[in-house]
């Protein structure tokens, strides 16, 4: 098989961007709960692992449910699987969380390890196929690999426990969702512009 015959064709980049951008405002979204459960994160008084389970597990499956409807919203959503994924694995993690009776803060940590590691990888591979028809995508890549490093160091670190790590979490999340939140604002102004290929030109046939 050809190279040329496994990669994004220019008409499925061109729809995936344009659904993407139209939905701009559900990235938004997502780049918003992030923050607001990280200021919860840092800012909540004596907070216990009961506490930070019912936070992340609220973020998880927010940011799961919004990255899937901005994924299949739009049109055919093959072009957007990767967001799908994303949005599959949020909802798993956030759904786990209350559905684990008794999760103790190492499982909380590791599960948000994985949760962070998939839905980095995932990210970058959007931000990829995403390069050569916007700008900014340098965004999404940095959420994304900002996502995979602190999924690492919390592996890195698992007997500190979730609690020991509330700062770093709490830390981790606002800046996630700033650039999450950039990059949905570069998605507005690519569909104020006519949707048209922000490097330039047009997109070849």
């Amino acid at each position: 098989m050809e190279l040329s015959e496994v990669r994004p064709t220019p008409i499925a980049v061109g729809t995936m961007i344009h659904a993407l951008a139209e939905n701009w405002w559900l990235i938004l979204l997502r780049g918003l709960c992030a923050i607001a459960f990280g200021i919860l994160a840092l800012v909540w008084p004596g907070v216990t692992v009961m506490t930070l389970v019912i936070m992340y597990g609220a973020f998880a499956l927010a940011d799961g449910i919004l990255a899937l409807i901005a994924a299949v919203k739009g049109g055919a959503p093959a072009p957007r699987w990767w967001l799908a994924l994303v949005g599959l694995i949020g909802i798993a993690a956030g759904a786990m969380t209350f559905l684990w009776p008794g999760i103790t803060a190492l499982i909380l940590l590791l599960l948000i390890a994985s949760w962070s590691i998939v839905s980095g990888i995932f990210q970058i591979i959007g931000a990829i196929r995403l390069r050569k028809e916007i700008e900014g995508e340098w965004l999404l890549i940095a959420s994304g690999v900002i996502s995979v490093l602190f999924g690492i160091l919390l592996i890195l670190r698992p007997e500190a426990g979730a609690l020991a790590l509330i700062s770093v979490i709490g830390a981790f999340a606002i800046v996630y969702g700033a650039l999450i939140v950039g990059f949905s604002l570069r998605l507005r102004r690519h569909l104020g512009q006519g949707g048209q290929p922000g490097r330039g030109g047009s997109v070849p046939a």
